[in-house]
């Protein structure tokens, strides 16, 4: 979750707070440091990948456009970004077959129009990567699966094609860079937007435990759904209790949050190299 300011006409200011959605709902109860986990390591995968695509990334420090004292209480969890236009998509892209991808394989053998091999079990690998689409739903609403079709509908066929490849090619590197860390990324998600010259920029986040799946390759097993890194340890939880996935959310117990909090760092170190502290 982040909440973004203007800066001027072509920048923004984005900070990246605790809140946690789940199943598109904000949840009363923070994770203490997350939104520091999920900008700094964002911004290291946003280096390794320049390469690849041009980021959101300014390089505008945040002394430039804040009063010192914000500037200090936000220097991790806060960037200056391009003002973009947002692609009204997201980008999937699963390596593994698990969660809604899942689901939809069980009842229809195929995801988002693609025709899987029969007989997968839930989160093996695919034989290869694939591009899965989804819409970008308004705020109280669920993001659907969509066909490659339907985003060349959405956005044209052009730009789809474009955001296909550079998704795929960012999780192969990424998923490599990963398999070196003990560490498997199941499926990804990417948000794209245009500069003032109609150019295809990477923004919001990516290869978070909050956009991604990571399973520990040592604990990774076919047939089950893996111990994860990832806020799907907090899904699961939710999906143990009475409650209807719409607004308002649960709390969440102490220990929930302690262990959510132990997996992000721990996705954090092991990435980069780096511990967290």
């Amino acid at each position: 979750m982040r909440d973004v300011y203007a800066v001027d006409d072509n920048h923004l200011l984005m900070v990246a707070s605790d809140r946690l959605s789940a199943f598109d709902v904000v949840l009363p109860d923070a994770i203490p440091g997350k939104g520091e986990i999920l900008t700094q390591l964002s911004n290291f995968w946003f280096a390794q990948t320049e390469g690849i695509v041009t980021n959101h990334l300014t390089g505008v420090s945040l002394e430039d456009v804040l009063i010192p004292e914000e500037a200090v209480q936000l220097r991790r969890r806060a960037v200056v970004v391009k003002r973009l236009q947002a692609l009204p998509a997201e980008a999937i892209v699963r390596g593994y077959i698990i969660g809604s991808g899942w689901k939809d394989y069980q009842a229809t053998g195929s995801l988002c129009g693609i025709k899987l091999p029969d007989g997968l079990q839930q989160a093996e690998q695919l034989p290869e990567p694939i591009f899965t689409p989804s819409s970008k739903a308004a705020v109280g609403d669920h993001d659907e699966n969509i066909s490659f079709a339907t985003l060349i509908d959405i956005i044209g066929a052009e730009q789809a094609e474009q955001i296909q490849a550079v998704s795929l090619k960012l999780y192969k590197h990424a998923a490599a860079h990963a398999a070196e860390c003990g560490i498997i990324i199941a499926d990804t998600k990417f948000e794209f937007g245009l500069d003032a010259d109609n150019r295809l920029v990477l923004m919001d986040e990516i290869f978070t435990p909050d956009s991604s799946r990571f399973w520990p390759a040592a604990d990774y097993r076919r047939g089950t759904s893996p111990a994860s890194y990832d806020k799907q340890f907090v899904r699961d939880y939710l999906e143990t209790l009475d409650w209807d996935k719409t607004s308002p959310g649960p709390h969440l117990p102490e220990e929930i949050i302690n262990a959510t909090v132990e997996r992000y760092q721990s996705a954090y170190t092991a990435l980069t190299g780096t511990p967290w502290s």
